[in-house]
């Protein structure tokens, strides 16, 4: 950025009243990333003034996905319902400027109004008591308002949506503090953008209309609107918005079924934001490229395919070591139980064709299982039947293997094949059963690679269930 702009300062700032949802993880992503490219500041704010809704487990769900994804905030998150008295402060600024009104309205008279300004085809703006004399008894429950132009329209130059307008005498005189003195979302989040220095506000385009009001609040207390970013919604493959069905689930449902975060990243980027046809970005390409000129207007379609796809490269980048590490605790749910050493050693050996095999870190553990002492082995109908029609080969293959002296994958190949010409049988004929009995019908490698990683003793054991 030139010298002379000021540092960047984004923010993230969800409602603690559930998980941290892909849509919130995309807006957090692109914050982070345009904040890190400018040698800027990321802050992270709770809004948190749903007293009813908001939960300390909705807290930490949102950190944890934060920190999982790797979007490391600067300085301590903020609660917004700690600063309500900051808040009130603003609203009472206001009314002593004459910029803000009381409103004494009851519930039943807004509705009323409101349905009459609808019967007459009109915009409801909620200024029963504006410039109106206070009652006989002015402590008695009141709302305060904005007092909004009326005249013109307000403008914001978008920066991913472009210059949008309306006119100001749609916009209704909006609620800064509730008739019992809390103060509403629209104050809290124009006040605390202004105390914590955010110079751009990039959020979904859902709050676009929001804007609108907010700007007239800043121009009000005399404050500069930060930079406008709104960026369109996910939908579903079907173009529909993005619900549980297609895929809004809360970021650690994603790492529980063995996305990497780094993949993650890649995916929610390239969601709505792109350079050229890079599929492939990586962290570091991300927080030198990122900016907000590349986020499309149009909704982004959320693909598991692709997810999967993006996936499976980076578990592929991963020595086995490193693969082995992050896969323990999903061996650990398909074994129900720790791998021991013996079995960990296999699982390395054979990472390098199974990780061909799978696009998640679980099913990767699901076809690792395998080359776990897991016998007996669980099988499919077809496997069983497989296995119940191939006795012959089967202790064919034992006899064959148990003679073996030098356990290598060329000698249990020569092993196999002079034993099924003996007895006039195909490879085929006796490969496939032999490999059904070692891997329960799984998906793995070569077969000779297979019984070299498993070793003699628990291959000849594996045939020996088959044939009891």
């Amino acid at each position: 950025m030139p010298n002379d702009m000021p540092q960047v300062v984004t923010r993230f700032a969800p409602s603690p009243t559930g998980f941290l949802h892909i849509g919130g993880a995309r807006t957090a992503l692109f914050n982070w990333l345009y904040a890190r490219r400018h040698g800027g500041t990321f802050l992270l704010r709770i809004e948190d003034t749903d007293r009813e809704r908001s939960t300390d487990v909705a807290v930490a769900a949102i950190l944890a996905g934060l920190k999982w994804l790797g979007l490391d905030w600067d300085g301590e998150a903020v609660s917004q319902y700690e600063r309500s008295e900051r808040h009130r402060q603003v609203a009472e600024r206001l009314l002593a400027e004459g910029k803000a009104y009381p409103c004494y309205a009851t519930p039943e008279e807004l509705q009323a109004a409101r349905e009459a300004a609808r019967a007459a085809g009109q915009t409801f703006r909620g200024d029963l008591w504006r410039d109106r004399e206070p009652p006989a008894d002015p402590d008695r429950p009141h709302a305060v308002r904005l007092k909004m132009p009326r005249e013109g329209s307000t403008i914001i130059e978008d920066r991913v949506q472009g210059r949008v307008e309306v006119s100001n005498d749609t916009l209704d005189d909006m609620i800064l503090l509730r008739s019992d003195g809390t103060p509403t979302y629209m104050l809290a989040v124009v006040v605390d953008d202004h105390d914590m220095g955010v110079t751009h506000v990039v959020r979904g385009d859902d709050h676009l209309n929001n804007a609108f009001r907010q700007h007239q609040l800043y121009n009000a207390l005399g404050w500069t609107t930060p930079a406008m970013a709104h960026i369109p919604l996910i939908h579903g493959p079907d173009g529909k918005k993005l619900s549980k069905r297609h895929g809004a689930l809360g970021v650690e449902a994603y790492r529980d079924m063995g996305y990497l975060p780094e993949a993650m990243r890649n995916y929610l980027l390239r969601l709505g934001w792109s350079r050229g046809d890079a599929e492939i970005i990586s962290t570091a390409e991300a927080k030198e490229w990122f900016d907000l000129e590349g986020i499309g207007r149009g909704a982004s379609r959320f693909d598991f395919d692709k997810l999967g796809h993006l996936n499976h490269h980076y578990m592929q980048g991963l020595s086995s070591g490193d693969l082995l590490h992050i896969l323990d605790p999903y061996l650990v749910k398909h074994l129900e139980r720790r791998p021991i050493e013996a079995e960990r050693a296999r699982v390395i050996a054979a990472l390098p064709d199974l990780v061909e095999r799978a696009q998640t870190l679980d099913a990767l553990a699901g076809i690792a299982t395998p080359f776990c002492n897991s016998r007996p082995l669980v099988l499919d109908d077809k496997t069983a039947g497989l296995l119940a029609k191939s006795r012959e080969a089967l202790t064919v293959a034992h006899s064959a293997l148990a003679a073996t002296d030098i356990w290598s994958e060329d000698a249990i190949r020569d092993a196999l094949k002079a034993a099924a010409s003996s007895k006039g049988l195909k490879m085929g004929q006796i490969m496939q059963p032999v490999r059904a009995a070692m891997t329960g019908g799984k998906p793995a490698g070569d077969l000779a690679g297979i019984l070299v990683i498993l070793g003699r003793d628990e291959v000849l054991a594996r045939l020996s269930d088959q044939l009891a």
